[in-house]
């Protein structure tokens, strides 16, 4: 008699992972290739903190470890003990079976050199944001900053704030600010203050539930900063299965992706300061976004990993 198929909570049939028998695998760096190459095999997709399937089994094997991703050249040759041997291998095989994001299974994702806790209840975050707030809002001037001087930034706003973690970022970037987060998710907004409160924010940054501006009155900000839902109906219908494992609210921008991204840019002048300013990502519909908005100097800004995937406005430019 055939052997029954194992299913996946999807219903699919699961892979089946090559065999390790005990002591095969010793080493921090064994783990890794023998998971780059399931990873591999099985046709993963990465696009949640890590990009390749060589840096995703890293940052398991070193957050299943209790070690800092930085530090996994140091002990790529140490001996794993059997237990952990075994909680890296169960690790291994639910990234396989279930499709989940790696950061999903260890409840932890990085975000320029911070930690972040995350579950279910909120996207992954993979913001290019975090990167231009070091490299566009400097200090004394200095070229390319849309912000002479981070230190006179008195407010700022996180629209879609999700896990909190680009709303902790502008409190770690601007000293001075009060921070606004917003989210129409009770779930994320759990996460939320989960991370505040581990960073020690709670008397910076307020935590809103409401649509976009609805829940913040008549307040005005010298920054909006906001990675908003930008997916449209098309890519809605060929997400992987790591991006169908991440709350749909997060991604659906309607039709052509844009839905959001119009409200956010209508009200926007009713809740920035003369002089302050709009930073927004939109993914890759840029096109789309310029032909939308052909009368708006959207300034498109560019990242190490990034190019024209979000765009900066000042609000004398919003109207």
């Amino acid at each position: 008699m055939a052997k029954p198929t194992k299913k996946t909570a999807r219903g699919r049939a699961a892979p089946d992972l090559a065999k390790v028998g005990p002591g095969e695998l010793l080493t921090l760096l064994d783990f890794v290739r023998y998971a780059v190459s399931r990873f591999v095999e099985a046709k993963l997709s990465f696009a949640h903190g890590t990009t390749d399937p060589v840096a995703e089994a890293a940052f398991l094997v070193c957050e299943a470890l209790h070690l800092n991703p930085d530090q996994f050249e140091i002990f790529a040759n140490a001996r794993v003990s059997a237990a952990e041997g075994k909680t890296l291998l169960d690790l291994i095989h639910q990234r396989v079976t279930t499709r989940k994001p790696a950061a999903y299974l260890v409840n932890k994702i990085y975000m320029r050199g911070l930690p972040f806790y995350v579950d279910e209840r909120v996207i992954v975050p993979r913001s290019f944001i975090g990167e231009l707030l070091e490299s566009h809002f400097g200090a004394d001037g200095e070229a390319g900053s849309l912000i002479d001087d981070p230190t006179a930034v008195e407010r700022v706003l996180d629209l879609c704030t999700g896990s909190g973690c680009l709303a902790i970022l502008a409190a770690h970037h601007f000293p001075n600010a009060a921070i606004d987060a917003v989210d129409i998710s009770k779930g994320a907004l759990e996460v939320a203050a989960r991370n505040v409160g581990e960073y020690g924010l709670e008397d910076r940054i307020s935590l809103y539930r409401g649509d976009l501006f609805a829940p913040l009155g008549g307040n005005r900000y010298d920054l909006i900063i906001t990675n908003p839902p930008y997916v449209d109906a098309e890519g809605m219908a060929a997400l992987p299965p790591e991006c169908r494992a991440e709350p749909k609210l997060a991604f659906d921008g309607g039709a052509d992706g844009l839905d959001v991204v119009r409200r956010i840019l209508r009200d926007a002048p009713d809740h920035l300061t003369p002089d302050g300013g709009l930073i927004c990502e939109i993914g890759r519909g840029r096109e789309l976004v310029d032909e939308a908005f052909p009368e708006l100097p959207l300034l498109w800004l560019d990242t190490e990993d990034s190019e024209g995937e979000v765009f900066w406005i000042a609000a004398a430019d919003l109207g």
